[in-house]
């Protein structure tokens, strides 16, 4: 057995690639999983980081936009070996559940009607529905600690549900609320059920609480302004190249645009940015149904990586649709939409590491000024909880209602199966803390073998 007060040898680089490449093949859990799993090899078992480094650096990953877990990966990579690990880190985080997800859009658009996979689809959308209202439950029970919070989040959901309100624009009047309340009653919007530092020691780590800032990691005016400047170039240099071959309107160059805006407003994770991504991709770009859209998230679910990567499926269905190259491409058509969505996601989380990272480590303190966090994830609540509303009203009315609305309809349009299916998976993960995976694979089974037998 080791002797775990000293620490182990330095680790290759060739090495850490191995365990990024094998971390980017079993993600699954969602965030929390990605995160968990993180710590028990990289903390505890392995001890490349010390636990109060770890969490330090993921209370920052939780103050930015993007996701959180391949954001940590990126940052734990770039402490130990420069910005070549931390960008194998983060690719590596990505790349296996980009290809996995090209692969089953592709099956699920070309063999879609097939009647095992539509009862498969069946039996995964009321899971999916009972996912993202557990998410709301999830995040609502460990963050809405009063009653101003309750009320942000009871505001965002009727600006969005009544009023149709852009989630940006609910995102920042959440943030200066939070912001303002924080200076005003700080007490009532300390982040709740966050990452504070912890007490436990597994042992001396490679990076440990007292190890000093790598000198690859040390703030620099130079190197800072270089990584902004290399962000912005290959921003423009893809966004232009797309612009002169398609231009400006074309569906390519406005997935980059889109998917920019959409990776500077993933505040609070993935399912605060799907009602966004919902209404550019589904409503004002049509580049897929409202129904293709849950089936996406389900597919999602499904796969490693972190949940954002729902953005593949969507750019692939929508350069499928829009048939880029020509109808006999619709394969090529797909996967560079699915690149393109991806690239413009995760490019801005690259930077905000590579740049965020010397200062954070310039001080090993707890990261101030959460307030305006707390604020944003409140209204991320209720943004949340409309868009399991959304889904539901397209998964329990599958024909939708007319108007002026007839209940009898309603109630004739009910689907009891798929309610049934949602209500025994939503039991599942609350009461019984049923892991997402083996629910959705339940309810897939569920809807299979409904569709065989009617």
């Amino acid at each position: 057995m080791s002797d775990r007060s000293l620490p182990p040898a330095p680790v290759s680089f060739s090495e850490a690639l191995r365990y990024w490449l094998k971390l980017g093949f079993i993600s699954f859990g969602g965030p929390a999983g990605q995160i968990s799993m993180m710590h028990q090899e990289l903390v505890e078992r392995r001890r490349w980081i010390s636990e109060r480094r770890f969490l330090h650096a993921l209370n920052y990953c939780m103050l930015l936009p993007g996701p959180e877990a391949q954001q940590l990966a990126t940052y734990i990579g770039y402490l130990m070996h420069g910005v070549k690990g931390g960008i194998t880190a983060g690719v590596l985080f990505v790349l296996p559940s980009l290809f996995i997800l090209i692969a089953l859009t592709w099956i699920y658009l070309a063999f879609g009607d097939l009647p095992a996979v539509a009862g498969i689809l069946y039996g995964i959308k009321p899971a999916v529905v009972a996912i993202v209202a557990f998410a709301a439950y999830r995040i609502g029970s460990r963050t809405l600690k009063n009653g101003i919070l309750l009320a942000m989040a009871a505001a965002a959901f009727v600006a969005i549900f009544a009023f149709d309100v852009s989630f940006p624009w609910i995102v920042l009047a959440a943030g200066i609320i939070g912001y303002v309340g924080g200076m005003v009653a700080p007490d009532k919007f300390r982040a709740g059920g966050g990452h504070g530092a912890s007490d436990k020691n597994y042992g001396a780590a490679i990076i440990d609480d007292a190890t000093p800032t790598p000198a690859h990691v040390r703030f620099s005016w130079m190197r800072t302004a270089g990584f902004l400047l290399t962000g912005l170039a290959i921003w423009i240099l893809v966004t232009g190249a797309l612009a002169v071959e398609f231009g400006w309107q074309g569906t390519l160059t406005q997935m980059a645009w889109f998917f920019t805006k959409a990776a500077l407003v993933t505040f609070g994770g993935a399912y605060a940015v799907l009602p966004y991504v919902y209404q550019g991709a589904v409503e004002q770009y049509q580049w897929l149904t409202a129904t293709q859209m849950i089936d996406g998230l389900a597919l999602g679910e499904t796969t490693p990586g972190p949940l954002i990567m729902v953005v593949a499926f969507v750019g692939f269905v929508g350069g499928w649709t829009k048939e880029l190259f020509g109808a006999h491409a619709l394969l090529a058509s797909g996967i560079a939409g699915a690149s393109v969505a991806t690239l413009f996601t995760f490019l801005p989380s690259f930077v905000f590491i590579l740049v965020g990272a010397p200062l954070v480590e310039s001080t090993h303190g707890d990261i101030k000024f959460t307030a305006p966090l707390t604020g944003i994830t409140a209204a991320v609540v209720g943004v949340i909880l409309n868009l399991a509303v959304f889904f539901a009203y397209h998964v329990l009315w599958p024909a939708g209602f007319t108007r002026p609305i007839d209940f009898n309809a309603v109630l004739s349009g009910f689907d009891w199966v798929a309610a049934l299916i949602g209500i025994a998976a939503f039991i599942a993960l609350v009461r019984f803390k049923v892991d997402i995976i083996k629910v959705i694979l339940g309810s897939a089974v569920l809807g299979l073998i409904y569709k065989l037998i009617i």
